[in-house]
Formats: C-alpha cells, structure tokens, sequence
C-alpha cells in the first residue's frame, strides 16, 4: 500500500468498524445509478487504498466522502472531526458539501442530514453533482461543453461505424455497438468489430464491459442485462460510465494530433529533400552532357574525303533530331522543378534552396547558351567543307585529265626535238625538217595554254588545302621542267636547222600547209573533246541553263568547222592530185607532221558523237535542278506556314498569360489542351524536317522561296514549347499559392487583374516578340514580362488603399524583391497580399506538438519516437536529431527544440 494511501486511511477510516452495511431493494433507476456511482467512486478510492460497498452507508460519517473530493480535485480539504457523533458526521459531510460549493457548484435541496441520515436520493444526487463537476464539466468539443460537448465527442468518434447512432445517453446505448465502436476507434486491436451484432446487444455490452474493464482500467459500472431490459436505461448512469472513455481516451487523442502534425512537417520536409536530390541529380545529368557535347562541336578539322565530311553531317543532323531535344525538355523541366521547389519551400515557411556550386539555374542556363554559341557555326562550317571537298574532287580529277592528255602530247617529244637527223640528210629533208620544226612550235605555244590551265588548277588545289596536294604539286612540276625543257630543245634544234637552212632549196608548201592547218584544228578538237567530256558542277536551274546555252553556242560553230575540216583534207586531195599527175612518187608520210586525214576524220566522228551525249548529260542534269527547286518549293510552303504558327501561337501564349478566364483550375486545362494542341502539330515539324534532309541529301545550299530556315523552325519550336511550359507552371504555382495561403479564386482574380492594370510593359513587348525575331534571325532585347517595377507597384498598392511612406515602402520593397533585382514578379506580389493572413505551420508549433510526444520533458527518447510516429517518419527524426545535454538528460535523450528551429531554417528560437 502507498504512503498516500496508508495517510488517507490512518485520518478517515478510523470509525468504519462501526458502518451499517443493510442493503435496501431499489427501483431500477435507482438500481442502475447506485451501481454506476459506486464503481466511478471506487475508481478513485482505489487510488487511496480503499472503496464503498453501499453508497448510502459509506458515505454518512463524511470521511470517504472528504476522502474522494481530495482525490478527484488533487486539493486538501480540512481536517475532519474524529469523533463519532451524529454532530461530527454532520459537521464532516458539511466540509464536504463546503468544498463542493467552493467550486462554483450549486446544491439545490441537499443538506448535510440527509447524507447522514442514509438517504438514498440525496446522495446520489450529491454524487451526480460530483460526476457533473469534476468528470464531465470541463469536456468541450468544437465549442460545446460538458453534457454536450460528451455527446458531440461520442458522435464524433462513431460516426464511421455501421448501425451506431448516438443521439443521447440512454437508449442509443442499449444494443452495446456504440460502446463497442468507442474502444475500436481507439484501440482497433481489442476489437473485432465486424463480429459484433446488433441482434446480440446482452454479448456487445459484456464484451464492452469486459474490455474496459481489462485492458483501459474502466471498472464495470452497468449491468447488460439491465440496460437491454429497461425501456430507457438511467441517462446519468450511462453518461458517467461514458465520460470515463473519454477520458481514458483523451490523452491518446491529444497524442495523436501532436503525431499527426509531426509527421504532416516531416513528410514536407522529406519531399522538399527528394525534390532538392532529384534537381542535383538532373543539374549534373545535364551539365555532364554539356561538357561532353561542347568539345564534340569545337572540332572543326576537316576531313580529307566527302563520305566522311557527309557522315559529320549526319552525326550533326542526328544530334539536332534525337538527342538535343530530350535535353531541351531537361533543362525546361529542370527550371519548373526549381521553381515549384522553392513556391514549396517558401509556402511551408522553409529557407531557400540552394543548389550545389556550379548547379544553380544560372548557371546551367551560361552552360547551355555556350553549348548553343559553339553549335551555331557547326553546320554552316560542315556544309563549307562538304562544298569545299566537291569543288576540290572536281578539280583533282580535272587536274588529272589536263595532265593525261599533255602527258600524251609529250611523249617522246624530247627524244624528237634531240635527234641530230639532220647532220646526214638531203637537202629535202633538210627542207622538210625544218618545216616540219617550224609546224612542231606552232603546236607547242598552241599548248602552252593548257600547261597554264595545269599550274592554275594546282595552285587552286593548294589554296583550298587539298589532301594530297603532295602528288598534284609533283607532277605540276614535272610537267612544268619538261615544259621549260622542251622550250629550251625546241630552240636549240631550231637554231641547228637554221645553221643549214642554206642546204634547204625546196619544199612541199602542200604539207606544209596541212601541217600548220590540221595541228591548231587538231588542237581545237583535242579541246572540243575535252570540254564536250569536262565535269561539271551546278547548284541551280540558272547555272546548268548557262550551260547549256554555252553548248548550244558551241554547236552553231560546228559547221565553220566542217568547213575548216573540209579545206584541210582539201589540201591532202590536192597533194594526192599533184603527185598523181607528175607522177611523184609519195612515201605516205606527211614530212612536217604525224597527223594525217585519217586522224582528223576519226577526230570529228568523235566530235560529232560527243555532242548528243553532251546534250544528255546536260539536259539529266537540268532535270534534276528542276527536282531540286520542286524541293525548295516543297520546303518554302510548309515553312511559311509553320513560321507564322509559331509565331502567332507565341503571341496567343502572351495574351494567356495575363488575361484572366476563369478559376486556375479551368485556366490550367484550358493550358493543358492548348498544349496539347501544340505537341500534336509535332508532325508538321517532323513533316518539315524530312524535307529538310532530302534538301541536304540534295546537296542544296540556298532557298529563294522562303526566309525560314530549319534552324530557325527548331528553335522557334523549342522557345515554343519551353513558354508553354513556364506558362502551366505559372499557375501551377499560383495553384499552390492560393491553397496554401487559403486565398478564394476572386481575391487572386482581383490580385492580377490590379497587377495587369499597372504591368504595361508586358503588354508592349513579350515573348512573342524575341520568337517573332528568332524565327526571322534577328537579335532581340530582353524585355520584361509578367513584372512590375517599383514606382508601377507603388502606384498598384496605392490603388488598393495602402497608405505608404517612404519608410513602409521601402520595407515592403525588400520584403518582394529581397535580391534587389528592380522588378516585383506577379509571385511575389501574390505572397506579400496573403503574407499577414497566411495560416501555416511553425516551428513553434512543431516544438508544442513534440512536447506532448515528449510528456512536456524538454527532450524525447527514441522509443517515444517510435511509438508515437509511423516508422518512416520516425526513423527520419532519430537520424537528424542531435543528442540532448540539457538538464536532467538521459541516455539516449534527443534534442527536439533544435530539430525544429532546423525544419525552418531558424538557429535559435
């Protein structure tokens, strides 16, 4: 037995030997209220170390009755009279009814002889007047106390439950469910209560009885069979059994709503941490990407070949296509998932958020911007090189068929022009050797032209870095010293022939003739030949039209050279006439040259046979520049269509972003359709891109049909997309301003309407603008949107009635633009509008809520920790709070206090 108990017996239960313990026959009420009140009494007398067995009896001398206004209050009541006198009892019970009215308690016709006496209807009328004062006055529930306040709370908790409707104290308790549903809402682990029946309230109420009885410490205060067989069970009795569940419950309830509270600031600060985890995660991703691609677009070495140049073009072409697009969106959602973050952070009261170093949104937006600067000129700078390596094929391969054709014109020309044949000739021969010479220098300086053409072609080679430049200029220049050395021969066998030239008396004018005739006409068709099988390379329907009016041209010449062709055979029929007559017998060689009829004859059959393949060659090719106009046409209508869409869609997006329509709800879907709409006209952009690559595939490098090129589609595509997505997470966020700050849909109507009024500049110059700009490659300034500046905000919060000093203004000033940046954004001006009236938590809120977990220690332990919060939330807590060194610290104690100052970014509280 306690000390308390063994001092309470000592001074009250000195006479109980002497108690009368008859028991009289009651009516039901009486039976029901006399059982009630007993079992209440008890559950405090135990507390004391004793207990009544009659009501009526135990309470006459006045001693129990003191004793259980000392327990139930927790105050001391005078010392009572010891002596046994029916003046003592009296003056005993007095104490007792002294104290009651003390406590603001009237006791309407209940005197002290009554108690005395044993009579039965005042003392449990006293007792009810205890129950009602120190058991069930103080409830209040929503506003309401005491017996309302009871049933509020009763209602309350067993609203959930199936065939439970409690609208009184008396015979909505008569099934037993209601009790049943009382402890299962609070302890579900006492009660299977989908087993329970409302056809078996005898079982339901024993059940309920047995329960509290065992597990919550409520003594059985009712009978089952009492309450099922009266027609409206005692209401007093049921409210005074009723009031010791709640509260038996109460402390749990208060518990549990500090829990709850705990674990609603836990859960925020755990997603702000993943949110934080995700954005460094994807800041990194993208960064790393950056840096790879960055290098990849700097190299601008050659290649030394078209394939491998062409293959750089489409590693690019894909790049732009597959890969650059999904990092676009990266970096788009990066920027909407800071700035949700930090409308997160800022709405729960948390401090800013602040990215690893080398992460921060300015930082990956310096990244990108030199990622787009390296990548601006690489396209450009391929095409450039593929047009370079063409022009280079085409030269190399006109090079080599120049050098053939002289390469063969040479051939044996030194051995020839070194023979000393002379020295044993006749005087004809010497004759014919010099004619012959004088014919060789007609056709030497007739190809001087074309060794001119070589070195032109082979310093145009160098010039534009032609890979094997090693090769050409070895044989340029062995082409040029045989040149110069055949010049230097020429001259010394000319001067030898002239030593002798007097030996020289006669000549064959005829061959001389057909010599100095049919070597230039020889040399033209070598040319014409050569043009009619030249390479040639066109861009445009104007260029291969050129050409073919440079052919037709050549073919009006034609018959001015039949006729040329038809005077030099002329001469070899004259010779043969000649001969014929005088009967000279010829050797059929031609002394002044190795060109005879024949060769001429063969030469201009294949003239005549290279014009109508020339006539093919250019007319293919003329077919094809018209394909590739088809093309640029193709390209031109789709791209003037797409531009202006683009355009007129970004201005539709300005107009939406500062009119008002409608709740945010219906705003956010009508954006979500309008996006919608937008992805789906994806197609037409990849429609465009497919003609685009067979314009490339085309090699065609220019479109007179149209100002837009596909760079400029792309990147008004991207702009067009990332405005959408900012504009939806505009009012995201204003979403989740207005239920944070628990602002209605017209105040935040009446807030951007005052701020549209004094936002001019938005109206002027948006975003419309700088895509209008991009899509037409101009530079564009960067003109505000969507902000106000100070002296427009002061004049907007004039107009709603704010009367502003310099001094108030300039607090409010660093209140929505701590960062002085000069300009107040529609989100800043929403927050300082709701900032007095916001209802959020703190961290003093949080530290009361601990506080109760902790049972008002200034530290928490780990098990409390554990049995209070959900395992998450808990484990979360025991990893971050530190150790408590404060007074009266245990093992194991954590410090709450500073865990919460740290939720909010606050040092000291």
């Amino acid at each position: 037995m306690t000390h308390y108990a063994v001092r309470y017996r000592v001074k009250y239960m000195i006479q109980e030997e002497d108690w009368d313990r008859d028991l009289l026959l009651d009516p039901a009420w009486e039976k029901q209220q006399r059982k009630t009140f007993t079992a209440w009494c008890n559950s405090h007398l135990r507390k004391a170390g004793t207990q009544i067995d009659n009501i009526e009896e135990d309470f006459r001398n006045g001693l129990k009755l003191m004793l259980l206004l000392e327990v139930i209050s927790g105050e001391r009541l005078p010392k009572p009279d010891k002596g046994k006198m029916r003046f003592h009892k009296i003056a005993n019970v007095n104490k007792a009814l002294d104290f009651i009215c003390s406590k603001g308690v009237k006791l309407v016709s209940i005197g002290a002889e009554e108690i005395v006496d044993g009579n039965v209807k005042m003392t449990l009328g006293m007792i009810w007047t205890i129950i009602l004062r120190f058991a069930i006055q103080d409830i209040s529930v929503e506003e309401t106390s005491a017996k309302e306040g009871l049933l509020l709370w009763c209602q309350r908790k067993t609203a959930p439950y199936r065939n439970v409707n409690v609208q009184n104290f008396h015979i909505s308790w008569k099934d037993g469910l209601a009790l049943c549903a009382l402890i299962h809402r609070h302890r579900p682990d006492l009660i299977d209560y989908a087993k329970l029946r409302k056809d078996d309230p005898i079982g339901n109420l024993n059940t309920a009885f047995e329960v509290a009885e065992k597990y919550l410490d409520i003594p059985k205060m009712l009978d089952a069979e009492d309450i099922v067989n009266t027609p409206k069970p005692d209401e007093k009795a049921i409210m005074t059994y009723v009031s010791c569940f709640y509260h038996a419950f109460a402390g749990a309830e208060q518990a549990e709503t500090a829990a709850n509270r705990i674990c609603k600031v836990l859960a925020v600060n755990q997603e702000n941490e993943r949110l934080m985890e995700e954005y460094e995660k994807l800041a990194s991703e993208l960064l790393e990407w950056i840096r790879r691609t960055v290098p990849w677009l700097e190299n601008r070495v050659a290649e030394q070949t078209m394939r491998a140049m062409q293959q750089k073009l489409e590693d690019f072409r894909d790049y732009r296509r597959v890969h650059k697009p999904p990092r676009v969106q990266e970096k788009c959602q990066l920027e909407i998932n800071f700035n949700t973050l930090q409308t997160k952070l800022r709405l729960s009261n948390r401090p800013a958020f602040m990215p690893s170093e080398g992460k921060m949104v300015s930082d990956i937006a310096n990244a990108w911007k030199g990622l787009e600067q390296v990548e601006k000129g690489y396209e450009e700078w391929l095409l450039t090189e593929i047009r370079r390596l063409e022009r280079l094929d085409h030269l190399a391969e006109k090079f080599k068929q120049k050098c053939s054709l002289h390469e063969s014109w040479t051939a044996g020309k030194e051995d020839l022009l070194s023979k000393k044949d002379y020295e044993s000739a006749s005087l004809m021969e010497i004759r014919a050797l010099m004619r012959k010479h004088e014919a060789f220098e007609s056709d030497l300086a007739a190809h001087q032209d074309r060794v001119e053409q070589i070195a032109a072609i082979a310093q145009e080679l160098n010039e534009l870095d032609y890979h094997d430049a090693a090769t050409v200029n070895a044989r340029c220049q062995g082409i040029c010293d045989q040149w110069d050395n055949l010049g230097t021969l020429t001259q010394k066998r000319r001067d030898a022939l002239e030593r002798v030239e007097k030996l020289w008396e006669t000549i064959d004018q005829l061959y001389l003739e057909f010599a100095k005739r049919a070597a230039p006409f020889n040399n033209w068709m070598d040319g014409a030949m050569e043009d009619l099988q030249d390479m040639f390379i066109v861009h445009s329907i104007e260029e291969i039209q050129s050409l073919i009016t440079a052919h037709d041209q050549f073919k009006a010449t034609l018959p001015e050279a039949d006729k040329e062709r038809s005077a030099i055979m002329g001469i070899m029929n004259e010779i043969m006439k000649i001969a014929q007559t005088y009967g000279i017998k010829l050797s059929g060689i031609n002394p002044y040259t190795i060109l005879s009829s024949q060769d001429i004859s063969n030469k201009w059959e294949t003239v005549k046979q290279l014009v109508p393949l020339r006539d093919q060659m250019l007319q293919e090719e003329f077919a094809r520049q018209q394909a590739n106009e088809r093309l640029r046409r193709q390209f031109a209508a789709q791209a003037n269509i797409i531009g202006p869409w683009i355009q007129t869609k970004m201005e539709e997006i300005g107009h939406v972003s500062v009119d008002i329509a409608g709740s945010l709800e219906e705003q956010m879907n009508n954006l979500k359709t309008y996006e919608q709409n937008i992805i789906n006209y994806k197609s037409n952009i990849d429609k465009l891109e497919g003609d685009h690559q067979l314009i490339q595939e085309a090699i065609i490098f220019d479109n007179k049909h149209t100002n837009y090129t596909m760079e400029h589609i792309r990147v008004g595509w991207e702009q067009l997309l990332t405005t959408m997505a900012r504009t939806i997470n505009e009012v995201e966020n204003q979403i989740l301003t207005r239920d944070a700050k628990g602002i209605s849909q017209e105040q935040l109507n009446e807030f951007r309407a005052s701020f549209n009024h004094f936002d001019r500049v938005s109206e002027r110059h948006t975003e419309t603008e700088r895509a209008r700009q991009t899509l037409s490659g101009q530079n564009c300034p960067d003109y505000r949107n969507g902000r106000m500046d100070p002296d427009d905000f002061r004049a907007c919060l004039i107009s709603m009635g704010y009367d502003l000093g310099e001094v108030e203004f300039a607090r409010i000033m660093t209140l929505v633009d701590p960062n002085n940046t000069g300009v107040v954004t529609f989100q800043a001006f929403i927050d300082f509008m709701t900032r007095e009236t916001a209802e959020t938590d703190t961290a003093e809120q949080v530290m009361a809520s601990f506080k109760i977990l902790a049972s008002d220690k200034a530290y928490i332990t780990v098990d409390e920790l554990r049995r209070e919060l959900p395992p998450e939330q808990a484990e979360y807590c025991i990893s971050r709070m530190t150790k408590y060194i404060g007074p009266e610290a245990i093992p194991g104690a954590l410090d709450y206090i500073s865990f919460s100052s740290a939720l909010y970014g606050e040092s000291d509280l």
